[in-house]
């Protein structure tokens, strides 16, 4: 990707639709003129009165308990230094965005145009009331120091400059873990310390409350080592001043066993890293290039055990892992501040968590077989749906026990459930498909790229690494597009119908005609058939050209599917092909089948596809808990259209018991397991939450998933199909470049899926 495209489409997301990453969005309604006197006069005036009463009530009738402010002054941006306030709002803004998907936490993001220490203590001081925690961010050392420390004194609410201790944390659950398996005492290891800043000095005094001792710390900073000589150290850094003058990073090394690197790339070099002791622990964690690059580290020490700030290693420190559960578990019960007992239960909790059996949904997502604890696993991904349930309630736990909660938390396993539920609003399913695509990328045609947006979405599969595509369609429009949108990069360009392509046009035509001539096809049919990109790009595919295809943006969709049907054939055993949809509703993904093809599905057909669908949300690392919708509640009506969706699940219920199936049942009981629970008890679905729904015909599926997609702003991934032998997957007519782009990623891993199930 040039800089050029990283930097406009880097503009483009943060301006439209809509400037910024953010908004402010009604919790309540207001469509009445009632609704309007209770939200604001006169009935307001009710909540302000019984807040004046008793102070803990703006808990209970104001958004406080949920609001975070993540402020900042702007003076040490990261990678960007000092660049004042506004310009480090659109960082703000993603530090916001962080905390609702991974917490659920609100936030308003704060910039204040001081570098004066005091103003900036008491502004903060002054809007405090407003929220129920404070996230200092971007603050230059040794400043944010000063400013966290008076902030947590004489504040009542959660404080904590998660440029700090949000590395400091994650690193120190990964450093237990390192040292154990490295077989080592904390207490006895040699720290070197590349870097002096806020987040080594964070990370070196959690270390030591962890149990190494502070003078078998050798610290750096960019003028050399810390040293009683040196006059020019700040408070916090003489701690770390026990080094003989003169002392090189080259001469710390030796026999050192823990490396510590957030300083710049590059620093460390091979002969360094071989003078280490035994089963080196290094932590290269400076962005983006770290101080040894992963590759050569583990070249040259087999022993080593690494970990760097970057995804695409192993072992990433990424405060993502931190700060939205520390912060969450906080304010569910309501902490005066965090404090060290805090930062510690979730350094252990996310040390303990590393060693647990990682779901399957977790495994899918980074492309392995099975992640185990060891020297390439000992702390959590950042897309492991446990982190919320695990860390939180530690953190909560840790600040009842050290008595700064003053909303304890009685019934445990309710709240985590509760946590649990928080996650059901975000699209991580669409990250971890994303990142699933990158772990092992396929050759995708984009059968109509000469088509603006469709060359959009061909641009962002190649520039981030979800595919390799391949272009069909008119040349010169194509070269034109991708001049205009610099979408620079070498990729194969086809055109069906020129004479450039005869000889591959030919061979696609005389193939398919040998297969297909006992069944009525003629040679000079498939020749004329070959000229079409969709047959043409589906060839492509059935001749191992290419893996995977998309297509169907400018084209209903029967025509689209028809070739496809023609010339790729079924998935072995399956006699069906039909199609789900995934939708990303605030329960989580919800898989609806048959969306596209099959008008009126026998009972027959619809056990098939509630087996296609299951195994499709398998692929996603889910287990697949489904309802057989209808009009009608288990034999409430003895109509065809529920007689054929009651007789599928008796099927599906004999000869595949351990599906958990049930119906035929309406919608409402389906998603509603309170009210399932009460009604119908003996359901295979009572307490369960329900994740999959399988229509009685085509016109109820398309038609829900529609009215979801276009009311409700859900997100939707699909149609997908199910049952094809190849990948091939088919936009809706006019799809979003956004919907494009993640049929490709479902294509990818349809693909990586099928040639598994090959090698089998």
């Amino acid at each position: 990707m040039s800089d050029y495209s990283k930097r406009r489409a880097a503009l483009l997301y943060h301006a439209k639709p809509k400037p910024g990453k953010i908004a402010v969005v009604p919790t309540k309604k207001y469509a009445t003129q009632r609704d309007l006197s209770l939200a604001y006069s006169p009935g307001v005036a009710e909540p302000c009165l019984e807040i004046a009463k008793d102070i803990d009530n703006v808990y209970k009738y104001t958004a406080k308990g949920n609001l975070v402010a993540v402020i900042t002054n702007g003076t040490a941006v990261l990678g960007l230094g000092d660049i004042g306030p506004q310009a480090s709002k659109p960082v703000m803004e993603g530090k916001a965005l962080l905390f609702k998907i991974f917490a659920d936490i609100d936030v308003f993001d704060i910039e204040i145009d001081t570098k004066n220490i005091d103003e900036f203590i008491n502004t903060v001081k002054n809007i405090a009331p407003t929220f129920g925690g404070i996230n200092l961010e971007d603050i230059k050392a040794p400043e944010s120091f000063e400013i966290e420390r008076r902030l947590v004194e004489e504040l009542n609410i959660p404080v904590m400059h998660d440029d700090q201790h949000g590395t400091a944390i994650i690193s120190s659950a990964a450093l237990l873990n390192a040292l154990e398996l490295a077989g080592k005492s904390i207490s006895d290891i040699k720290l070197v310390v590349s870097g002096a800043g806020s987040a080594a000095l964070a990370c070196a005094n959690l270390y030591v409350l962890l149990g190494v001792k502070p003078e078998n710390v050798v610290m750096f900073d960019k003028d050399g080592v810390l040293s009683s000589a040196r006059t020019d150290l700040s408070d916090l850094q003489k701690r770390y001043a026990s080094a003989t003058p003169g002392t090189t990073l080259k001469d710390a090394m030796v026999g050192a066993d823990v490396f510590l690197g957030l300083s710049a790339g590059n620093l460390l070099t091979p002969e360094m890293l071989l003078s280490m002791a035994a089963d080196p622990i290094v932590f290269a964690m400076a962005n983006p290039v770290p101080e040894i690059d992963y590759d050569l580290a583990v070249a040259t020490r087999e022993d080593i055990i690494m970990a760097t700030g970057r995804s695409d290693n192993p072992n990433q420190v990424n405060n993502v892992l931190g700060f939205p559960y520390i912060f969450r578990g906080a304010l569910d019960v309501r902490a005066t501040k965090i404090n060290e007992a805090m930062k510690m239960a979730a350094v252990r909790a996310l040390a303990a968590l590393a060693k647990e059996p990682v779901p399957e949904q977790v495994n899918i997502a980074y492309g392995e077989t099975k992640l185990n604890f060891g020297r390439d696993y000992i702390i959590p991904k950042p897309f492991d749906p446990r982190l919320i349930a695990k860390v939180a309630p530690a953190v909560a736990r840790a600040a009842m026990e050290s008595g700064v909660a003053t909303h304890p938390i009685t019934d445990w396993q309710r709240y985590e459930d509760e946590l649990l539920e928080r996650l059901g609003s975000d699209n991580k399913m669409v990250r971890l498909l994303m990142n699933r695509a990158k772990m092992d990328p396929k050759r995708i045609v984009f059968a109509e790229a000469d088509h603006l947006d469709v060359l959009k979405a061909a641009q962002i599969v190649y520039e981030e690494k979800i595919g390799h595509p391949i272009l069909l369609g008119n040349k010169e429009v194509i070269l034109e597009l991708k001049s205009e949108i610099g979408f620079d990069a070498d990729v194969p360009i086809y055109d069906p119908k020129t004479k450039e392509e005869d000889v591959r046009r030919l061979r696609y035509a005389d193939i398919y005609w040998k297969s297909r001539q006992r069944r009525g096809i003629q040679l000079l049919d498939a020749q004329k058939w070959m000229r079409e990109r969709n047959y043409f790009a589906a060839m492509m595919v059935n001749e191992g050209d290419a893996d995977a295809l998309v297509t169907g943006y400018s084209r209903s969709y029967p025509s689209v599917i028809k070739p496809m049907m023609q010339l790729i054939d079924k998935a072995p055993g399956i006699s069906l092909i039909a199609t789900a949809n995934m939708m990303m509703t605030n329960r989580g993904p919800m898989f609806l089948s048959d969306t596209a093809i099959n008008p009126n599905p026998s009972a027959d057909d619809l056990a098939k596809i509630a087996l296609m669908t299951a195994r499709t949300v398998r692929m996603f690392g889910m287990e697949p808990v489904i309802a057989m919708i209808s009009f009608s509640n288990f034999g409430s009506s003895a109509h065809g259209s529920a007689a054929k969706v009651r007789e599928a699940v008796a099927y599906l219920h004999n000869y595949y018991p351990d599906l958990i199936i049930d119906g035929e049942i309406q919608t409402d009981f389906a998603l509603n397991s309170e009210m399932l629970e009460k009604k119908f008890p003996f359901s295979k679905l009572a307490g369960k939450k329900v994740n999959t729904l399988i229509f009685p015909n085509l016109e109820s599926a398309n038609i829900t998933y529609k009215l979801l997609k276009e009311l409700y702003d859900v997100d939707s991934v699909g149609p997908i199909i199910l049952g094809m032998d190849k990948p091939v997957h088919i936009f809706q007519l006019g799809a979003s470049v956004e919907e494009m782009v993640n049929m490709a990623a479902v294509a990818v891993v349809d693909a990586q899926e099928k040639e598994k199930r090959k090698k089998r």
